[in-house]
């Protein structure tokens, strides 16, 4: 009898095992069946460049777009947690600009102004003088400034030149030691008169708006710096933290494209007459103004304190729309949890579909979770982080200790499409990073925590370029391929339902050495 009881135990436990086993490929195969018939990866990317635009930290367009991706998750019937991860002490909302060249030439002026720069105030046009380098050449011309646009030297990085009190200072310093390099210059130049062998003259200190404040004091209408294309625009990354209502950035500082600017220059050189107007409309809001991680939750039904973490980040600098940086990892994360919703998916642990705040700015909204949740990070099986591009996932490497697992979690993936094979790769083990790298995995590989991602590539050859389109104007709708991410969405989907079904968290011996 005993026997007996035992077979039936027996039986009925690898009956259950079958249907369960069946439960999960039946869920994974709707993931699969909704993927391919009904994608709407490219409608979510549709609506965060094209309905909200350029998402800054601070702007209204970034507080839109989490509203926005909130209200997604709960109408897919997703738990939604609006993650306050910090905030910025003035907002910052980019509107349209202009700019044409007038007199003995016109022309269309390409540039763009950093975020968190001023505007001009309405239409302003005036000529066009370099920048003094020495205190007699500013003496010489302070009147001719007033109203004048100003070419400055260097190279623009994107980033806006700084107006801190430190920066004045460094410049003042400058100045004041360039007086006694040209004295020394005339007082060298007189010798060499007479020696046949002549001196070196030393050089005068130099940095691009070295009278800065005095231009400002002059009334310059701004600063224009040369600006490779394609142009970049980044923020005020030196100053933000301390911008006040009351002390807001001056002028408008201007990135031209460095094609026009060797234009301008070399007519300002010969003293022809250039005539620039601009229309600016960079605008500000009081703040201080919160940023907040969305986070979707897909509670586990077994395990619903481990956890699975799939994500990008929402913010996108605003000179563009961010299509690339980072909508072509934002889009097919929210898909990725679109389909698995709409496929009836309960995984044992809880899945965290996080899109993250202010990377643009330092990581902070990622960080600021792992600051805050670190009673979670033992427990988190894998941190899937897609920050690279519009490309197809077609590899993942994978340790020795995860792969049994891993295999079964990515069978599924080679039958989704032929023209994106799919392989595991083995991966030998790595130094845990001391400090994050730039990106939102970067906080939680610092922590240990397991941070695979897939491999991508362009594998129909359309030429993509990352480099080109990265924080540049043209990081638009248009760059994104939508067959590379649809089918991105749907193996995310899939892997990421996997290792939150899976019967234990992977395993992280071999992942990373200390």
């Amino acid at each position: 009898m005993k026997r007996i009881s035992l077979f039936l135990l027996v039986l009925l436990t690898l009956v259950f095992c079958d249907f369960v086993r069946a439960q999960h490929n039946a869920v994974i195969d709707r993931i699969i069946a909704e993927g391919k018939t009904n994608n709407q990866t490219m409608q979510h990317l549709d609506i965060l460049c094209n309905r909200f635009g350029g998402r800054l930290v601070g702007s209204d367009a970034y507080e839109n777009a989490a509203e926005w991706a909130a209200s997604r998750f709960r109408e897919w019937g997703m738990q939604v947690e609006m993650d306050e991860a910090g905030s910025v002490p003035v907002g910052f909302n980019r509107g349209p600009w202009f700019g044409r060249m007038m007199g003995e030439q016109s022309m269309t002026l390409h540039f763009v102004t950093p975020s968190y720069t001023s505007g001009t105030k309405g239409v302003q046009t005036g000529h066009v003088l370099p920048e003094p380098k020495t205190r007699e050449e500013f003496e010489r011309m302070k009147g001719a400034l007033n109203g004048a646009w100003v070419l400055i030297t260097g190279k623009s990085n994107g980033f806006p030149i700084d107006f801190s009190a430190e920066a004045d200072a460094r410049r003042d310093s400058m100045i004041q030691e360039n007086v006694e390099i040209r004295k020394q210059i005339r007082e060298i130049s007189k010798e060499n008169e007479k020696l046949e062998n002549k001196k070196e003259l030393p050089v005068l200190k130099d940095e691009p708006a070295l009278f800065y404040r005095e231009m400002r004091k002059a009334g310059i209408l701004g600063i224009i710096q040369s600006a490779p294309v394609p142009l970049v625009a980044l923020y005020d990354r030196k100053n933000i933290n301390s911008m006040t209502f009351e002390n807001l950035p001056a002028v408008p500082d201007i990135k031209l494209d460095e094609h026009q600017f060797a234009v301008i220059e070399q007519m300002v050189k010969e003293r022809r007459t250039v005539l620039l107007e601009f229309d600016i409309r960079n605008h500000f809001k009081p703040g201080p103004v919160k940023f907040h991680n969305v986070i979707g939750i897909i509670p586990g039904v077994q395990y619903p304190d481990e956890y699975v973490i799939m994500g990008g980040h929402l913010d996108a600098y605003d000179v563009a729309t961010g299509g690339v940086d980072d909508g072509s990892g934002v889009s097919p994360t929210m898909e990725a949890a679109r389909l698995i919703m709409k496929a009836g998916g309960k995984p044992k642990r809880t899945i965290l579909v996080c899109l993250w705040a202010a990377e643009e700015f330092g990581l902070l909204g990622s960080q600021s979770w792992v600051d805050r949740n670190r009673e979670k990070l033992p427990y988190i099986s894998n941190m899937f982080n897609r920050d690279s591009g519009p490309l197809a996932p077609v590899s993942i490497s994978v340790s020795e200790a995860m792969w049994s697992e891993m295999e079964k979690v990515c069978a599924p993936v080679t039958d989704i499409n032929p023209d994106f094979p799919f392989e595991m790769k083995k991966r030998d083990p790595s130094a845990r990073p001391l400090k994050p790298w730039g990106t939102d995995s970067g906080p939680f590989a610092v922590e240990g925590v397991p941070v695979m991602s897939f491999g991508l590539e362009d594998v129909k050859g359309y030429n993509f370029n990352y480099r080109e389109i990265w924080h540049t104007e043209r990081d638009t709708y248009n760059k994104s391929i939508p067959e590379y991410q649809e089918h991105a969405a749907v193996v995310t989907a899939v892997v990421v339902y996997g290792i939150a079904d899976l019967k234990r968290l992977l395993p992280r011996e071999g992942y990373f050495t200390e």
